[in-house]
């Protein structure tokens, strides 16, 4: 990769990602601890946070492998920042995905970092760029399960547990759909330097509609059994059970009340 420069300025941390990763903190303080009157508030506010903490570090990795791969552009555009209100579609990077969570309680991509692909020299560069994002919430996801495959979850608090379960949900959904190759994702930017011109300029006009395509397919019943097979898996995988992560879930929707189930430990 080349070797670019930015302005100090251009990769200060904004005060609006820290204000964010401070709610993060507290919430997980007081969800740790107890200390909140309504535990899932707590939660809700902590998970919430917390993700959209991870959609800033999405971000920010196809910034910055930006940069180091020739556009030095990124850096007067303010991503380098990790302000989620300097992407180009902080609606659809930011509050869809927020919107999706509350509703669902799936990681939908985002994605609004204009990058000038013109000035990035290298096929595999491309891919990198396109890959470094779906990466982060992968690297989140493991942080977040590190308690649970390390076996180190004596004396945590099960709604700290349930919390950072459901979290872990949110980040493999989002790797997940966005490795997927499927035009207007990141997986398919991966791809997209090795087709052949005239493939790109046939799949071009469908780019604006592909999460639109993912989703349409995911009410069909088949394919979203398929699909959260795979989550739970992954989730299995990584020492987290199904158990926790409805538990999560259950806790973050406080509006619907009390689960009495999940105040039984598994």
């Amino acid at each position: 990769m080349t070797i670019a420069t930015s302005r100090r300025s251009e990769r200060r941390v904004s005060p609006v990602f820290l204000g964010i990763l401070a709610v993060t903190a507290v919430t997980g303080w007081a969800t740790w601890s107890g200390f909140a009157e309504q535990p899932g508030v707590a939660v809700f506010l902590f998970v919430t946070a917390a993700w959209i903490v991870s959609l800033c570090l999405h971000e920010y990795a196809h910034a910055r492998t930006a940069l180091h791969s020739g556009d030095i552009s990124v850096g007067a555009k303010g991503y380098l920042t990790l302000n989620p209100l300097k992407y180009t579609h902080a609606l659809l990077s930011i509050v869809l995905p927020v919107i999706f969570v509350i509703m669902g309680g799936i990681g939908l991509p985002g994605g609004a970092v204009f990058i000038e692909r013109g000035r990035i020299r290298g096929r595999w560069r491309h891919s990198l760029i396109s890959a470094a994002g779906p990466l982060t919430n992968v690297l989140f996801a493991v942080v977040c399960t590190a308690p649970f495959w390390l076996d180190a979850l004596d004396g945590v608090p099960a709604d700290f547990r349930y919390a950072l379960g459901f979290l872990a949900l949110l980040q493999v959904t989002a790797a997940i759909l966005n490795f997927l190759p499927v035009p207007g994702l990141d997986g398919y930017g991966v791809i997209e330097p090795w087709l052949s011109y005239n493939v790109k300029r046939q799949v071009e006009p469908f780019a604006p509609f592909g999460l639109l395509f993912v989703f349409a397919l995911l009410w069909v019943p088949a394919v979203n059994g398929v699909f959260f097979d795979m989550v739970d898996a992954v989730l299995r995988a990584l020492g987290i059970s199904d158990f926790d992560t409805y538990c999560g879930q259950s806790l973050y929707r406080f509006w619907e009340g009390t689960n009495d189930y999940c105040a039984v430990s598994p």
